[in-house]
């Protein structure tokens, strides 16, 4: 904190469009002249775009902040994003249009890499470097236009040697086909790191205890997973169902730097039989997950009855040596409601 480096900061808003030194508002004190953008229905607007080496440090973002806002950043003048997703899933907010959990309080995510603030104030704190060239855009896929408040800010200047290129995957299974195991990430080729995900569950049927399923990572083409988790509670460093199966009989909520189950949505009271949602996530930044020629990450859906079909909607982060094309597709606009 203390070093002094040779850095230029740079911050595009709505007041800064174009991101440059003396760029912003031209309004007097105590006056607001463009606090926020309008997109359009069914267009794109570009947030970010600048040329040079450097890094994205922070990202805000409030308004309209739904499902039907896609966010991409793409790399080094590429035609491809190496970072496509709903921008609330992005955020670790699956269920986006619930704003109040089992105690009647905004959801909050309070971890190192990603910040959901009450009022749903999406914060990013992952470093992304590039050598040449950012684009930061969102589509409206909305069917009305809509209003985005927006912080995007970094610092030009040399990003060293054996740099990682960001990405972010978005999937989904609405639900899960029972008795096969829900991918995570997958196709993945080339030297990297997995920098961890997040996950949004709808319980369906009966909930006898959901967290069953194993986290699986596959290394480098391995033919058996090396990183073999004995449950998703256990994964997202939890036990006994975050509680449910000991002591008070019932999920409890905790947000760590790391990893947390920061949200569950639904009766609080009822063990079993309710339709909850719950909303977690996990980086591993102390316990870096890497990889040389490929990747692939995996999830059972399991209760202690045997195989489920559980709504699993996660997003998957991860640094490449060089940028590349995702390999999930998003779905139509109309697959990707969650309530």
């Amino acid at each position: 904190m203390y070093k002094i480096q040779k850095r230029t900061t740079f911050g595009f808003s709505a007041e800064n469009p174009t991101g440059t030194r003396n760029g912003g508002t031209r309004g007097k004190d105590c006056e607001k002249l463009r606090p926020r953008i309008t997109i359009p229905a069914g267009e794109t607007a570009t947030l970010c775009d600048i040329d040079g080496e450097g890094m994205i440090t922070h990202m805000w973002f409030t308004g309209y902040i739904g499902h039907g806002f896609i966010i991409r950043i793409y790399w080094e003048n590429n035609d491809f994003p190496s970072v496509e997703a709903p921008i609330s899933a992005f955020f670790g907010c699956g269920y986006d249009e619930n704003f109040s959990d089992i105690d009647g309080k905004y959801p909050v995510l309070n971890s190192s890499m990603i910040l959901v603030a009450p009022g749903r104030g999406y914060n990013s704190y992952f470093e992304m470097p590039f050598k040449k060239h950012c684009r930061i855009t969102v589509e409206n896929r909305e069917a009305t236009d809509k209003h985005l408040f927006y912080m995007i800010s970094g610092w030009l200047g040399d990003v060293g040697e054996n740099i990682g290129y960001f990405h972010a995957a978005y999937r989904q299974e609405h639900p899960v086909q029972k008795g096969r195991s829900y991918v995570v990430l997958d196709n993945i080729k080339g030297e990297g790191k997995f920098l961890g995900m997040t996950l949004s569950v709808g319980v369906n049927g009966h909930n006898t205890c959901w967290v069953e399923g194993e986290a699986k990572m596959y290394i480098d083409g391995e033919d058996y997973p090396s990183m073999n988790y004995t449950g998703t509670e256990d994964y997202f460093c939890g036990s006994y169902a975050f509680g449910n199966d000991v002591a008070m009989k019932k999920y409890q909520t905790f947000s760590a730097p790391y990893v947390g189950l920061y949200a569950i949505l639904g009766d609080a009271d009822a063990q079993y039989n309710a339709q909850k949602r719950f909303m977690l996530y996990r980086f591993h930044v102390k316990d870096e997950i890497y990889f040389e020629k490929s990747f692939t990450m995996k999830m059972d859906n399991l209760g202690w009855t045997g195989p489920r079909y559980d709504d699993y909607t996660t997003v998957a982060y991860y640094y490449l040596t060089e940028p590349a094309a995702l390999t999930f597709e998003l779905p139509e606009n109309s697959e990707l409601v969650m309530k």
